[in-house]
This record gives C-alpha cells, sequence and structure tokens, in this order.
C-alpha cells in the first residue's frame, strides 16, 4: 500500500471513529497539510466514499458506509499480535479464550502478505505460570466490573496483614507483571487499589452498584493526573 493509498485509508478510518472532524486536526494528526487534506477529501469522494463537509465544522461519513475491517499495514498486524500474546499470558482463561479466537479470525482475513508478518512475529509473551492467582481472579473481577457487582476481597498487604474489603470494582490496569483492580473501598469509603496477586479470594456479593461522580474511574485517573501518582504504587 502505497503512503498516499495509506493515508486515504486512514483518513476514512479516522470519520469512521468521530462524528465531526475538520481539516486541521486531519492534517495534524497525519502530519500533513490542510491543502493536502482538501485533495485527500475531493479524491475521496469522487471515488466514492460520501465524505460529507459543512463549512465551519468539518467532514463526517454519511452512516452505513463500511469498509473492510482488517485492512492492516504491518506494523499494526504485528502490534495486534503483540497484544493479543499478551493477553494470552496475563488475562484470565476466559479473555485468553478469547484472544485465542481472535487471533484465528485475524489471521483468517489477513492477505497473504500480511498473515506471514503475523506469523513470522519475534514478540513472544511466554508464560511461566508466575502468578497463578492472577489468573484464577481476573476473570471473576473482569465480570463484576462489567455487571457493576460488589465483590469481597480477602487481601493480604506487602507487609502481610490480612484484611477483608468489600469494594465497587472499576477498572483493571496492569503494572508490567502486576494487575491492579481500581475500586471504591465501601470500609475506607475512598478510591484503594489492589493487586491481583495479593488477593486471596474473590466473591461476588450478589450487590450491585451504581457508578456516579466522585466515585468513577475517570474520576479516580483525574484525581491521580493531579496528584502525580502512578495507581497501583
Amino acid at each position: 500500500m502505497s503512503r498516499r493509498a495509506d493515508r486515504l485509508f486512514q483518513i476514512v478510518q479516522i470519520l469512521r471513529s468521530r462524528k465531526q472532524v475538520t481539516a486541521e486536526q486531519l492534517a495534524e494528526r497525519l502530519a500533513v497539510s490542510t491543502r493536502t487534506i482538501y485533495r485527500d477529501i475531493t479524491d475521496l469522494s469522487l471515488s466514492g466514499v460520501p465524505v460529507v463537509g459543512e463549512a465551519g465544522q468539518g467532514y463526517h461519513l454519511l452512516p452505513g458506509y463500511h469498509l473492510p475491517p482488517l485492512m492492516l499495514t504491518a506494523p499494526e498486524v504485528e502490534a495486534m499480535v503483540a497484544a493479543i500474546r499478551l493477553v494470552q499470558t496475563w488475562s484470565g482463561a476466559a479473555m485468553a479464550e478469547a484472544a485465542s479466537r481472535a487471533e484465528e479470525k485475524l489471521l483468517n482475513v489477513l492477505t497473504p502478505e500480511r498473515r506471514a508478518v503475523a506469523e513470522r512475529s519475534r514478540i513472544l509473551s511466554p508464560d511461566f505460570n508466575k502468578y497463578p492467582q492472577v489468573k484464577a481472579h481476573f476473570d471473576a473481577i473482569h465480570a463484576a466490573i462489567g455487571a457493576l457487582e460488589v465483590l469481597k476481597l480477602c487481601y493480604q498487604d506487602a507487609q502481610g496483614k490480612a484484611s477483608v474489603r468489600h469494594v465497587h470494582p472499576l477498572g483493571l490496569t496492569f503494572w508490567g507483571e502486576v494487575w491492579v483492580v481500581v475500586a471504591w473501598c465501601e470500609a475506607r469509603n475512598d478510591y484503594r487499589s489492589f493487586r491481583l496477586d495479593r488477593c486471596q479470594e474473590v466473591v461476588p456479593t450478589g450487590r450491585h452498584f451504581t457508578e456516579v461522580a466522585g466515585r468513577s474511574l475517570d474520576d479516580f485517573v483525574q484525581r491521580q493526573r493531579a496528584r502525580g501518582i502512578a495507581a497501583g504504587q
């Protein structure tokens, strides 16, 4: 795929992912001039891509337009393979299985050239089963996040002190070899982060919570940014 053809494809992908985007935003994203973007938009329109432009508002695609979803560049293919392999190694059994199915689908729909890129990738993620308890707890926590279900955590901190917490699981974050669940702790009435490898037991309670302002993952991230503190440390 030529550089220009790749850029045209990227423009369509960006338009598909946003309701509205300006020529200036496209130019900045693709590191070209706005004049180049104007020419590209014109060429896309002439080729049948339903790009609609509004003065002062930017561009958008008419609903219903689709491109083959896996016209990926070689670096994008290898990035996908690397991500899949990391998930297979470090997540829970259910997500690892889903990643394996996704890898099969990816290989089946790639062009022969791109499939060869995927199959010869040297990015590896060997599984030494260093944290078996993480695999045991990951799926339960991930499911509870999606279901907004309160969890009972039997937890042991870095000093070996044990405690039992009822938490509202908000998100999972990966720090190298360590998975951390970000949660709202009922006992502390505040955010807390818990390493999965220190969870002795994870028990769904059947109770549910509502993610509200002041107790949401977005608010937690904003607080951490303001403090300049990395989650889980």
